[in-house]
């Protein structure tokens, strides 16, 4: 479509409805962070919050060095409050970018009505409210998506210097948002071979994403460096692509309709324009076959949420679909709002999922609440995992037992702890065992250290909790048996 607007489609399509679609996916992201901080987030909060810029750049050296950008927008962002609201609102943010752009790219490769149902379908996707409220990268990874392909089409339409150096901007900033971010862009090289001339492309566009990625080659090769932290990662087969609906989406339920409906929309934008329709196939289906030949021939990296840079397209491709539903009588709207309120009824369990407080599958208000409703002075607390203790310390503040084995920070997320855990608890008569995994993982057999090593010290479990939400947290009362006037000990003292 032509870069300059018809009156006629300038009257379609008023200059705010973009901003309108962006604020209006930013108000539903938002409205998702009721839940409590995930072990993820918490590392946010440990990493760009909890430390001064010297800890944060000290930690990149060991761990996490690829999220750097991030962290130092969280850091600089965190001036201004802590609250988990506020922790989110930059994703929040992000997703309203990602929707604003996303009608816009909309309108012009399909139309007015694509660019609004574009928009409606990313801001109803379950996927959209949960890393829309989650104090992470991926809202912003595809935001980056949705603006690196924009601002390609826009040098599709005049290949002028600005614009391709607006281009160049764009892919950077994909590539500072998540290392993974960039399998979009063998999909936008395809398109740009397709609808420029060749010698505009070996000029303009191979140059311009060769500079834009400079950041995330730098940043690969530091990921590269502390591959390490992915290192739980299990490898996966070509199976996993089956549940790609499911993860871009965030929905079993929504997921497949809708990607159905996208690949219906591909098709027709396809026999429309074959470089876009080249664009909206690409991005749609090469993510996660990227990474899946990632994770098969270079090391386990396939995560669900690494492919959600590809959501904007799954709403992309159902709304070329959509929109291009025959006009008479206007029956394109009766078919169109009907299936958009469709997918939104069958993301609403999702929905809901999300915004419960172990929405993010940690609870940890529900178990910092668990020990302060029950602790009593002298108390002491232990952590199974010590990274566990950030996100305590971030619910519990100063009104926790006595950390006993703290000596300090680490240089990653762990805590520097004593060794000598029986001496450390001397004097203590109870004891708070805390650690993400179910009751059984740290009651039975020895997957939990901690726990086996305060029953070496001669505690015995008084009463445990644990969220709904596996792994989730466990939360464990330890107590030193009472012993009678003859020394005996009753065998169910507490």
């Amino acid at each position: 479509m032509s870069g300059r607007r018809t009156d006629a489609e300038a009257k379609d399509w008023p200059r705010w409805t973009p901003l309108l679609a962006g604020l209006l996916t930013a108000c539903v992201a938002i409205s998702g962070t009721t839940a409590s901080l995930s072990g993820d987030e918490v590392a946010t909060y440990s990493a760009a919050v909890a430390r001064p810029l010297s800890g944060l750049l000290e930690l990149t050296r060991h761990i996490d060095g690829h999220f750097l950008p991030y962290y130092l927008l969280v850091h600089v962002w965190s001036f201004l409050g802590e609250a988990e609201w506020w922790l989110r609102l930059p994703s929040a943010l992000a997703a309203g970018v990602a929707a604003g752009f996303l009608a816009d790219l909309g309108r012009r490769l399909a139309g007015p009505r694509a660019g609004v149902l574009a928009a409606a379908l990313f801001a109803v996707l379950p996927s959209v409210s949960y890393h829309g409220a989650n104090a992470r990268p991926y809202a912003f990874a595809a935001a980056a998506a949705v603006v690196s392909a924009w601002a390609l089409h826009r040098v599709a339409e005049a290949p002028t210097g600005s614009r391709v150096r607006w281009y160049a901007v764009s892919v950077a900033l994909l590539g500072c948002t998540h290392l993974f971010s960039v399998l979009v862009l063998p999909a936008q090289l395809l398109a740009a071979l397709l609808a420029l001339p060749r010698r505009t492309f070996l000029t303009r566009i191979v140059p311009a994403t060769a500079v834009g990625c400079v950041p995330v080659a730098v940043l690969a090769l530091v990921g590269w460096g502390e591959r390490h932290a992915i290192s739980w990662i299990q490898p996966h087969g070509p199976d996993v692509l089956l549940k790609f609906p499911k993860h871009a989406a965030g929905s079993e339920l929504a997921g497949p309709a809708l990607f159905a409906l996208a690949v219906v929309g591909v098709v027709i934008l396809l026999r429309r324009s074959v470089p876009w329709g080249a664009l909206a196939a690409g991005w749609l289906v090469l993510p996660p076959v990227l990474l899946l030949a990632v994770d098969m021939l270079v090391t386990p990296a396939y995560v669900d949420r690494y492919v959600f840079v590809a959501a904007p397209a799954l709403a992309l491709g159902g709304a070329v679909a959509l929109a291009s539903v025959r006009r008479a009588a206007r029956p394109a709207v009766l078919v169109a709002v009907p299936v958009v309120l469709a997918v939104a009824l069958l993301g609403l369990p999702a929905q809901a999922d999300y915004r419960q407080r172990n929405g993010h599958y940690d609870d940890f208000p529900a178990a910092v609440g668990v020990i302060q409703a029950r602790q009593r002075p002298g108390d002491a607390i232990v952590y199974g995992q010590s990274r566990l203790r950030s996100g305590f310390v971030y619910y519990g503040r100063a009104d926790l037992p006595d950390d006993v084995l703290l000596r300090g920070r680490g240089p990653a997320f762990e805590f520097a702890e004593r060794a000598d855990l029986a001496e450390a608890l001397d004097g203590r008569r109870r004891v708070w065992v805390v650690w993400r995994g179910t009751k059984q993982a740290g009651l039975t057999g020895k997957k939990i250290p901690r726990v086996a090593a305060v029953r070496a010290a001669g505690y015995r479990l008084a009463t445990a909790w644990h969220s709904a939400e596996l792994p989730g947290l466990t939360v464990a009362l330890f107590q030193r048996p009472i012993a009678t006037p003859d020394g005996k000990v009753p065998p169910n003292s507490k």
